[in-house]
């Protein structure tokens, strides 16, 4: 078969996936240019910028490069612009959706490699993983704090959920579109807790969730949210896991799970 080879991705040329890139932006202007300019666009059909009401120049840098641009005229929350972001990119019926944080802390570059799973069927959502050890995560410059809550969380839901993951806490994120259609993502939290109901959301509906290696850096400009907010997530994080369980139990009905008399 001929194939398309782009950072180690392999795919058919002749029917290429259509594959849209969103960046959830806020106070992005200083690292919007360099995440866009590392993006492979042969590789990728479109970009979509949401800003939740920020007050720097993120949307102007973000129109000058060409991106597609939506702006909140209130700030909606983390979860409530991936929502944005989701509708939007939906909308030109791709087959895979791309979530690249504009501030530039993960590698633009790595998008394909995230596709490739979904694109030959191994998976449904793919994540990008920071930690593959201890040393590469802190060297990276991860807080000790958030390394250690990173892995007792993610060893909790592996084992909550039955799947094994290397991390659930990646804002670096790929989802086969028809996938992402079906899980009720508008129903979800619009804080950073989003990014965990959508995972365990999807578990419920049976998609394969895996992940890959990719590097992780954590300097000045970089999005980070402080212990405070962190903790919060945490305890968000393990209400979904056991709410998912009551749901499952048939104790109580969460609109965020799939319907347990629905069909697989």
């Amino acid at each position: 078969m001929n194939s398309k080879k782009n950072n180690n991705i392999l795919w058919d040329p002749k029917t290429p996936p259509k594959i849209i890139v969103v960046m959830p932006a806020y106070y992005a202007e200083k690292t919007v240019k360099q995440t866009f300019d590392d993006l492979p666009k042969d590789l990728i059909s479109g970009v979509i910028l949401v800003d939740d009401a920020s007050r720097d120049k993120t949307v102007d840098v973000a129109k000058k490069l060409g991106i597609s641009v939506f702006k909140h005229e209130k700030n909606k929350g983390y979860g409530g612009n991936q929502k944005t972001c989701y509708d939007q990119a939906l909308k030109r019926n791709p087959d895979i959706i791309v979530m690249v944080h504009p501030d530039y802390q993960y590698d633009p570059k790595l998008v394909g490699v995230l596709c490739e799973p979904i694109v030959n069927g191994r998976a449904d959502i793919m994540l990008g993983s920071r930690i593959q050890s201890r040393k590469q995560a802190l060297a990276g410059g991860m807080p000790r704090w958030k390394y250690y809550s990173n892995r007792f969380l993610t060893m909790f839901e592996n084992i909550a959920l039955g799947i094994n993951m290397s991390e659930f806490h990646s804002g670096y994120r790929a989802y086969r579109a028809k996938s992402l259609k079906r899980l009720p993502f508008h129903k979800f939290s619009d804080d950073f807790v989003f990014d965990q109901e959508i995972l365990i959301s999807a578990v419920s509906y049976g998609f394969t969730i895996s992940d890959t290696p990719v590097p992780c850096k954590y300097f000045p400009e970089a999005s980070s949210i402080n212990f405070k907010r962190s903790a919060t997530y945490g305890l968000m994080t393990l209400w979904t896991v056991f709410l998912y369980h009551l749901h499952n139990l048939g104790i109580v009905k969460s609109r965020m799970f799939k319907s347990l008399s629905s069909e697989a």
